[in-house]
């Protein structure tokens, strides 16, 4: 109820892994790049700042679609709930921002992309009973 919400455009920076949890749900892992533009008065134009790495977690259909979907360098937004993690690992300390992703898609305002819908088994027919 109190999760913090969050939405990012930036670009897919690693390829997605996918696993099975134990329970045998599909889940897939990317790192996503995005990096602050700012306005450089002395040059006359715009300039890359800092970036920052989210690690974007999908599970179910959605991590399915994801490993399908997206490539290395690919324009991605990204929305779900936001976790910071902080700790320390052999004397030193460490942070991780990580997003359990409900909706990733291309960003079209960088380009364009074919959409196709996955079928989903109608209840008690055959398809069904064979997934």
């Amino acid at each position: 109820m109190n999760e913090t919400m969050v939405t990012v455009v930036g670009n897919a920076a690693s390829a997605v892994e996918t696993r099975t949890t134990a329970a045998g749900r599909p889940m897939a892992r990317l790192r996503l790049a995005t990096t602050v533009r700012r306005y450089d008065e002395a040059r006359g134009g715009w300039t890359d700042a800092y970036t920052s790495f989210y690690t974007v977690w999908a599970f179910r259909g959605l991590a399915e679609n994801l490993a399908a979907s997206v490539g290395i360098g690919e324009p991605l937004v990204v929305h779900g709930r936001l976790r910071v993690q902080q700790g320390e690992r052999d004397g030193r300390r460490w942070m991780s921002a990580e997003i359990e992703a409900t909706s990733v898609g291309h960003d079209l305002a960088r380009g364009t992309s074919a959409f196709t819908r996955c079928g989903r088994p109608v209840p008690g027919s055959e398809s069904e009973a064979n997934t």
